[in-house]
């Protein structure tokens, strides 16, 4: 029997034990496991570099909610995704990138495997024409992101992968998570998930996930998962799967204040540009209509001036300048100068004006009025 998301979120991957009957996954605390014979396995677990429960159980609990037969945990966004490529990318091979992608993602890539002899191209992959014009003989992976990173491009994912041919189509859906877009439903072959961010949604947990449909892909991540080690701990897997759980009220609050402060910035004539798939004189809006339940809880803002962007930036109060998103609590950074400085002079670079706010779950009201107060602090500099 199938069951709603937020069911889900609660209940899939974990049932309570016959022992005691835990209603929360146990902390497996526990690097080996007692065995029954010679290679009899007590529950299939030997080694916790090799599997354990308390990790099993998150894997399986995104699994169900991106609608996925197979997930892998490992300890952060970046080891997933260097999981992922070592898997499908070989010296001589190619992939195409997307021009907003996560400065993370493009500094692995462009000094890594780069100096692997992998070679790649960016393309603006909001312009499917362009993605099937950049797909050569040797692509082997076309990475998205939608809403990318910072700037909320979309993507049309399921026209992605009627052009993609024999390339896989690798969908970072961090910014979006599962309970907005499901992009294997849409054709993807594999989605990534920095589960630090929405996933976790508290800002005390560094994870990453990644699920398929594809059973020979998925023995390949567990093979990597045990021969690298690049494993969340078990800690970390508990906190994340906590998480998890009000997943889906927190993200309609997200969108709920993500929606207003969107509207509010975008009647300011101190702002340039208001970046929110949300708004209907976005882009990408009708897109993100169709292939997004609602549209997040990620606003990118253009200010007229980098030096209005830095002011912003230094006169909130409430919303703290830092790194990383989707935490119960706001945040907002200067991508030029922080999270995708490594993009810097290349074809990736954040325009210095841009301010990327990460939308908590605070009251309206109390956001609104510290915006407008840093808005202040712009007219007045």
């Amino acid at each position: 029997m199938s069951n709603g998301f937020s069911t889900d979120s609660i209940h899939a991957g974990y049932d309570p034990d016959s022992l005691y009957g835990p209603i929360n996954t146990p902390i497996y605390a526990s690097t080996t496991f007692a065995q029954d014979g010679l290679n009899q396995l007590r529950g299939g677990f030997e080694y916790t570099r090799c599997g354990n429960p308390t990790i099993d159980a998150l894997e399986k609990t995104v699994a169900a909610l991106e609608g996925a037969t197979y997930g892998r945990a490992f300890s952060s966004g970046m080891a997933a995704t260097d999981t992922i490529l070592r898997i499908l990318l070989r010296p001589g091979d190619h992939l195409i990138l997307g021009n907003d992608a996560y400065g993370g993602t493009f500094r692995l890539i462009d000094t890594v495997f780069a100096s692997w002899g992998v070679e790649y191209t960016v393309v603006d992959t909001a312009d499917v024409a362009a993605v099937e014009a950049a797909v050569q003989e040797n692509t082997k992976l076309i990475w998205l992101e939608t809403p990318t990173n910072p700037a909320l491009g979309i993507t049309d994912i399921a026209a992605v992968a009627a052009i993609k041919g024999s390339a896989k189509l690798i969908v970072d859906n961090t910014f979006a998570s599962p309970y907005l877009q499901r992009p294997l439903a849409l054709g993807a072959d594999v989605v990534l998930h920095s589960t630090t961010k929405y996933l976790g949604g508290h800002s005390d947990v560094v994870g990453g996930i990644a699920v398929c449909e594809d059973a020979d892909f998925d023995e390949q991540l567990l093979f990597y998962q045990g021969g690298v080690g690049p494993i969340p701990s078990v800690f970390d897997a508990y906190l994340t799967a906590r998480g998890i759980k009000t997943l889906a009220v927190r993200m309609e609050r997200h969108c709920d204040n993500a929606e207003a402060i969107a509207e509010h910035l975008a009647a300011s004539d101190l702002v340039a540009t208001v970046l929110y798939p949300g708004l209907p004189d976005h882009p990408g809006h009708k897109v993100a209509a169709k292939q997004m339940s609602r549209f997040g809880g990620m606003i990118s803002v253009r200010f007229h001036s980098e030096e209005a962007a830095r002011v912003f930036c230094t006169s909130t109060r409430l919303i703290c300048l830092a790194e990383s998103l989707g935490g119960v609590e706001s945040l907002l950074e200067h991508p030029a100068t922080m999270t995708h400085q490594s993009a810097a002079g290349s074809q990736l670079e954040v325009p210095r004006d841009l301010v990327r706010i990460s939308v908590g779950i605070e009251d309206i009201a109390d956001l609104l009025a510290d915006i407008d107060a840093a808005l202040a602090a712009v007219a007045a500099s």
